[in-house]
């Protein structure tokens, strides 16, 4: 059952019960007063009746100072029918409580008058017939006789009254739960708006349309669910996109490294089935051999940088205080100026906070991507200085350089700009992409300034010493 329907029944169920329970008190609380009324005045009548009788008794002759019962029939037959009231009925009897008169249409039994004594005053509604009277009954001293009156009021009206109140108060019941179906059937139908849009919207992304958005059409806390639903979804689809992104990565560096490994493979293979199948000469033989060591070697150093990559992305690494001094020293005796390159090294003192040997194999495959980017002769700049970022490292060459269209995708695992340049060096598009997963665990990255045909400049920023630990207190 649809919640709108719920919340359409619940509604006219509230609505049935409300509208009963006060309708039954309202229409009762009228009647209840109006029989109120009706009893004070048949008891009023009745001490009118009696005050009259005695009245009337203190007016007739009797002899011995004694009404006579003929007297008393007189009295009473004269009190019924003098009065402008056509209903009077009345009821006279002796002090035995034997009837003396009693008028046409008065059939009550006689048990008010067993209630009914010199003090007290007693009533009744009683329903005799088709009708409802108010029975009364009092005492009455005449010429040293008590007798009882009895009188009978017709208050069948008030009874019709209270059966047509209730009978107009449920048709304007009925009326109006009619009136209300309408009405909460659209109010309903507005309440639930946005959740029919949230069912739509789950129903959409559920088939695979991600980009579906709910529209917010109220600003109370439905409102501020579909808000919240089109958050979640948002994220949700960054979540599947960067899924999918991750996915495509790795197909893509799954194919890129079978592709790397099939150009060395086949020519490790050629080369060795022709060095074991066929007598060559000395030249031949060693350029042969020649080729297979460096291909081998190219595969070695792609292994290593591979599993360099998976290590660092484990977030293997000891931070420590590196003297700068240290770092361009260690250059220095790992890339010596020669004939083919010449390299510049300026450092300012310093000390940072970083894994010393994740460090230096950033720095040797940034010189490394700078030796093979530059043509023999060529100049390379290794420049260390403090800023007020922290202390800034970078390596400047004035080669081939990187087009602007390519310097977002060359941190990419086995991406390549020139990739047969690459390849005659033994390049496999793997430094850059171990540079940045290090610098990821340094909190850093790589800053890429380059333009084609006149050299790159790649650097990052790593935090000093004294900036780390005060950060670190910072943080706590």
């Amino acid at each position: 059952m649809k919640f709108s329907i719920k919340l359409v029944l619940w509604t006219m169920v509230l609505m049935a019960f409300t509208l009963g329970l006060s309708g039954f008190y309202f229409v009762n609380y009228v009647f209840e007063t109006s029989l109120a009324r009706e009893i004070d005045q048949a008891l009023d009548e009745n001490s009118i009746l009696r005050f009259a009788f005695e009245t009337a008794a203190l007016n007739v002759p009797v002899k011995y100072g004694v009404l006579q019962d003929g007297t008393v029939e007189q009295i009473a037959s004269n009190l019924e029918t003098g009065g402008q009231d056509a209903r009077r009925l009345l009821r006279l009897s002796d002090e035995e409580k034997n009837v003396l008169y009693v008028s046409d249409g008065f059939e009550a039994d006689s048990g008010l008058l067993e209630e009914t004594g010199q003090e007290v005053r007693a009533y009744r509604v009683i329903s005799q017939g088709d009708g409802y009277y108010i029975q009364t009954g009092s005492c009455l001293n005449a010429l040293d006789r008590m007798l009882y009156l009895e009188t009978m009021k017709d208050v069948s009206g008030v009874f019709r009254e209270r059966a047509m109140g209730y009978s107009v108060y449920r048709r304007m019941t009925i009326l109006m739960l009619a009136l209300g179906v309408v009405i909460m059937n659209f109010i309903a139908a507005w309440l639930t708006k946005p959740i029919r849009h949230l069912t739509r919207a789950t129903k959409e992304m559920a088939a695979g349309d991600y980009g579906y958005r709910a529209k917010k059409v109220s600003g109370d806390e439905l409102g501020q669910l579909t808000q919240d639903f089109n958050h979640m979804a948002e994220a949700l689809e960054d979540n599947i996109g960067k899924l999918e992104e991750e996915i495509q990565a790795r197909e893509d560096f799954v194919g890129a490294f079978a592709h790397e490994l099939k150009t060395p493979l086949t020519s490790i293979i050629g080369y060795a089935d022709m060095l074991r199948s066929r007598k060559l000469d000395e030249e031949k033989s060693f350029l042969s051999a020649n080729y297979i060591y460096t291909e081998g070697k190219r595969l070695e150093t792609m292994s290593l940088r591979l599993l360099d990559i998976i290590v660092t992305r484990r977030g293997e690494a000891e931070f420590a205080r590196v003297q700068t001094a240290g770092l361009s020293d260690y250059l220095h005796s790992m890339f010596v100026p020669n004939e083919e390159m010449e390299f510049c090294y300026s450092f300012e003192p310093g000390v940072i906070w970083a894994d010393p040997d994740l460090i230096k194999t950033v720095l040797i495959n940034l010189l490394d991507n700078a030796c093979k980017a530059s043509e023999p002769g060529g100049r390379i700049e290794v420049t260390g200085k403090r800023t007020q970022e922290g202390y800034r490292l970078t390596v400047t060459d004035y080669g081939v350089g990187i087009p602007g269209e390519e310097q977002s995708k060359i941190t990419k695992a086995f991406y390549m700009v020139d990739k047969s340049r690459s390849r005659s060096r033994n390049g496999a598009g793997l430094g850059l992409a171990l540079c940045a997963e290090i610098l990821a665990l340094h909190q850093s990255r790589l800053e890429i300034e380059s333009a084609p045909g006149r050299g790159s400049s790649i650097g990052f920023v790593i935090r000093e010493a004294g900036k780390e630990e005060s950060h670190e207190k910072s943080s706590s």
